[in-house]
């Protein structure tokens, strides 16, 4: 399944695996949030509230996709955190690995905290 996320600045598109959290994720869409910044991540509200899945992880790659379930959120993450040692991806804590962000997902360093997001199926 990919998703297209849209912001005021850009947008990209991202594949997700076959994860409990993508399948909550795809029958929520389409829907919007308000974009929050978390050093080199981009993250969302979604208003879902999936468990966390065994395989949920809190160091990723750039360019995951991950569900923070704590926050009910997306987190997309680009680079570094507060939190990270080195350039590690560091999420604020485990997180639903959902997918990667299809390309570079340092396009995502456009999002400004406050903007407007929207997910939908691409």
């Amino acid at each position: 399944m990919k998703i297209r996320i849209s912001w005021p600045a850009g947008h990209l598109t991202a594949t997700l695996d076959d994860t409990p959290t993508a399948a909550a994720l795809t029958a929520a869409l389409p829907l919007g949030s308000t974009a929050h910044t978390w050093g080199e991540e981009v993250y969302f509200d979604t208003g879902l509230t999936p468990a966390l899945e065994a395989d949920a992880r809190q160091v990723v790659e750039p360019g995951t996709v991950a569900f923070w379930t704590e926050g009910s959120a997306l987190a997309l993450p680009y680079g570094p955190t507060p939190i990270s040692r080195g350039d590690e991806c560091r999420l604020a804590s485990p997180c639903n690995v959902l997918g990667r962000v299809d390309g570079d997902p340092r396009q995502l360093t456009t999002v400004r905290s406050g903007d407007p997001i929207r997910v939908e199926k691409a």
